[in-house]
């Protein structure tokens, strides 16, 4: 963490200094900037070759690093306006208009300004990725005979046997297929699906990355509500019954944004209504090894419990580890796997196979249960922290459900705190939180605010993010 910060301040410094070269004039050698800015060579590699990255610097091998010479050309400015036809014509003859709105998912993905609180994001923190533990096992992974060659369509045979094993209830590797992360699983598994202009079942509020999927794929998510025990299933049944739906998605196990877990019963009934309607329930399992510390014992997959081929189980590597460790797992029984197969291979052949590889190495490291259990020490820890300052701070803000694993608190707001304005607000105080909305696939029934634990540093931040969310409220409320 240290270095990346490091590198970055060191390119600000060089970026700064260019001005005092000509162009092709020669920059300080390596040696000297190390010791003038008294960082390691490998800062001064890692900020030259960020200055390279972006035209304003080349470096010549035994020769240094010189100062580029200015671009010559303008760019040419063409005329676009035609694409929106284009792109809207198709649209006239579709059932349900395809809409790519990545608004959502953005929320989460980007980050926040410089000095902004992150209560936005969707990823562990730095300090809570186990780093070195991945550097390890990537390099251990390149030196794996074949490596760098073409893996099975399907995935490494180990990998997707490892997969089975966490998966449970029976299932086999012949029945998962390696994919790249949680998000492209589901996308997969949506097009596999369900056609084009139908209906599909989705929790209601749910996560925006599956919205947004299977609205750019052309489907008309249809919200059944879930409460504190997950999908209703009266409401299940009665959506499968007006919409001819044959496909529900849920996340049984720490929802986003809710953080609730589906029961016993009622996931008994979840599988057997969409039985009963003919229709296959997508199980987004993201957050089983994002359990907290005093959590209870975990029930099991609904794949694992579900011998008729209905669930088909999503889950990933990325949430406990890095979001750039995009490794995960479809898991099917049934016909339905060799659709899932044919999709995924058309979309993008294979995943990379030095990742699949150093996926492989880390799940099977000492480091890996350490990782968990710390994540699960850690994650316990900030929940409480947020708690307990929301409490103190903020106790206008309803938490109706405090959950035992995730990385989040979902917070409905008082009717007067306009949702779109404390969002808004709280940004300009210095705190990026997610707002609600696009969690719904239709009028929400309250405004709400999701917090993030998971992507800041400690509880030291977390105290100073809702201190900022109270100034928030108190300016709107003033």
């Amino acid at each position: 963490m240290y270095e990346r910060s490091s590198v970055t301040e060191l390119a600000d410094i060089l970026r700064r200094e260019l001005d005092r070269y000509s162009p092709g004039g020669k920059l300080p050698s390596s040696r000297a900037l190390v010791e003038r800015h008294r960082v390691s060579p490998v800062t001064v590699t890692r900020a030259l070759a960020r200055l390279a990255a972006e035209g304003l610097v080349v470096t010549r091998p035994g020769a240094g690093a010189f100062r580029a010479e200015p671009r010559t050309a303008d760019p040419v400015t063409g005329d676009t306006s035609w694409q929106e036809v284009a792109l809207s014509a198709d649209t006239a003859t579709e059932l349900v208009p395809r809409a790519v709105d990545a608004s959502g998912v953005l929320v989460t993905l980007s980050a926040p300004p410089t000095g902004v609180i992150e209560f936005n994001g969707g990823y562990l923190h730095p300090s809570l990725q186990p780093e070195r533990a991945l550097a390890a096992a990537l390099a251990r992974a390149g030196r794996r005979p074949g490596a760098w060659g073409r893996p099975p369509v399907d995935g490494l045979p180990e990998l997707r046997e490892w997969f089975a094993r966490e998966i449970g209830g029976g299932a086999t590797a012949a029945e998962v297929l390696v994919t790249a992360g949680g998000q492209s699983a589901i996308t997969t598994a949506l097009r596999a699906l369900a056609p084009p202009g139908t209906p599909v079942l989705v929790e209601s509020p749910t996560y925006p990355g599956m919205l947004a999927v299977a609205r750019a794929a052309g489907l008309r998510p249809v919200p059944v509500p879930a409460d504190a025990g997950g999908v209703r299933p009266e409401l299940l049944e009665a959506a499968f019954r007006a919409t001819g739906a044959r496909v529900l998605v849920c996340q049984p196990l720490f929802q986003n944004p809710t953080g609730a877990v589906l029961g016993p019963d009622r996931r008994r009934e979840v599988v057997r209504i969409a039985r009963a309607a003919g229709a296959f329930v997508v199980e987004d399992d993201f957050a089983r090894l994002l359990v907290h510390e005093d959590a209870p014992p975990l029930p099991e997959p609904l794949a694992a419990q579900d011998p008729d081929g209905v669930v088909v189980h999503v889950r990933s590597l990325t949430k406990p580890t890095s979001p750039s460790l995009r490794v995960g797992a479809l898991a099917a029984r049934g016909p339905v796997l060799e659709r899932l197969r044919a999709i995924q291979v058309v979309d993008s052949f294979f995943v990379p196979r030095p990742l699949q590889e150093a996926a492989l190495e880390l799940v099977g490291s000492p480091a890996w249960p350490r990782h968990l259990r710390a994540v699960s020490q850690e994650l316990r820890s900030r929940r409480d922290a947020m708690t307990g300052a929301l409490a103190r701070h903020l106790p206008e803000l309803a938490l109706p459900h405090v959950p035992h694993g995730g990385h989040h608190l979902w917070l409905r707001l008082p009717d007067a705190l306009p949702e779109a304005s404390l969002h808004a607000t709280a940004l300009r105080t210095g705190v990026a939180a997610a707002p609600g909305r696009p969690y719904f696939c239709a009028e929400p029934p309250a405004g709400h605010i999701r917090l993030s634990f998971a992507g800041v540093a400690g509880p030291t931040e977390i105290a100073e993010g809702v201190r900022r969310l109270r100034t928030a409220v108190d300016e709107l409320t003033a």
